[in-house]
């Protein structure tokens, strides 16, 4: 059976002040969290289940989300890990034959909360010129003033330790290989794409939880490392960072991804920042500073490597066309290096999809 969308209003209430009222979709309540938004057309669901959204409300810029339903082997993790959508027009029919059910049922049936039927463009621009703030999204609560009494006691995310509440609460092996290399992943918020980037280059990975220390991933006997993305700020994760500093200094050869790259920089002696609204979509230009090769990237962060901390131990090798961030470095004399954004990219672009190649090859 089809559900029929929620009949009711719901609205949207920014840090600011700004307002926007809505259609209610998925379930019925109040959720908050950091708002930003993505520029992809496709892959909405790989999207809403990648475990670096954790603590946001996505704005997903494409006019049409649900037309083709929710599949169970589109995701990125177990479940879905943003706090909230808003998007313009929302579709409760779909025409996916592969589809398990409706959007707005699996909305439902992971608790997410949403508002449709606003003018996303309008939000965008207002976050591009105001930058990331706090929002609260309510299809229960009408009362504005009540709604900016809750929003007020959200926390920035700027501080924010969020990895511990999505890694893995255990180690577990990705098995596909029989035999091959062995990557230990230190999971800070993996996607499953990651791994499978990895086990379909024949490798044999073991995911571990983020406090994992580097000791206890070596008694496994890896032949790499990888260090995963993840959400929240990098510089609320010493542990992490502290482990990656060993893995560099024991002469291991390391990959990090998205988080990973920040917290392989602070590892360094770099630091990092919070940038104004963040790259998130699948259409991000990149340049491969020792190729000379641009990439068009999928990108989902909202902080940054400052490059204004470079030193000796560093070297940058990727650069955002759009803005000049930092997108990629490595550990000169050493077998480390990482990426901003993400090469497993799910459902594409794949022009980054060499770097496991390279990583693999360093094996």
């Amino acid at each position: 059976m089809v559900a029929v969308l929620n009949a009711q209003k719901a609205v949207l209430v920014l840090q600011d002040g700004t307002v926007f009222k809505g259609n209610a979709i998925g379930k019925i309540g109040t959720t908050t969290g950091e708002i930003c938004f993505n520029t992809g057309m496709t892959g909405y669901q790989e999207v809403f289940t990648d475990p670096s959204y954790f603590g946001q409300i996505l704005v997903m810029t494409s006019d049409h989300i649900g037309n083709y339903g929710a599949a169970d082997f589109d995701t990125e993790s177990s479940s879905i890990k943003i706090n909230g959508l808003v998007c313009k027009n929302f579709s409760n029919n779909f025409s996916r034959k592969m589809a398990d059910s409706s959007l707005n049922d699996y909305f439902i049936e992971n608790n997410l909360v949403g508002i449709s039927d606003v003018d996303t463009r309008q939000i965008v621009r207002h976050i591009r010129s105001q930058g990331a703030m706090n929002c609260i999204i309510s299809s229960e609560i009408q009362d504005i003033d009540k709604l900016k009494a809750m929003l007020s006691d959200v926390p920035s995310m700027e501080g924010l330790e969020l990895s511990s509440k999505v890694w893995s609460t255990e180690s577990y092996d990705a098995v596909e290989a029989e035999d091959g290399k062995k990557v230990a992943v230190l999971d800070l918020g993996t996607k499953d794409n990651i791994v499978r980037c990895l086990t379909s280059r024949g490798c044999l990975v073991r995911v571990f939880p983020g406090d994992t220390s580097y000791q206890e991933m070596k008694d496994w006997g890896p032949d790499g490392f990888m260090i995963s993305n993840g959400p929240g700020d990098p510089s609320a994760m010493p542990e992490a960072t502290a482990t990656v500093k060993e893995i560099v200094e024991k002469e291991e050869t390391l990959f990090g991804i998205c988080l990973g790259s920040q917290v392989l920089a602070r590892a360094m002696g770099m630091s990092t920042f919070k940038m104004h609204h963040g790259h998130r979509g699948q259409n991000h230009p990149v340049k491969n500073l020792v190729s000379g090769r641009s990439e068009i990237t999928s990108q989902n962060h909202g902080f940054a490597i400052d490059p204004d901390s470079l030193n000796e131990q560093v070297e940058i090798t990727h650069v955002n066309l759009n803005d000049d961030t930092v997108e990629g470095i490595k550990v000169k004399g050493k077998k480390a290096f990482a990426v901003q954004y993400h090469p497993e990219a799910s459902p594409g672009p794949h022009d980054s999809r060499y770097l496991f190649d390279e990583f693999v090859s360093m094996l």
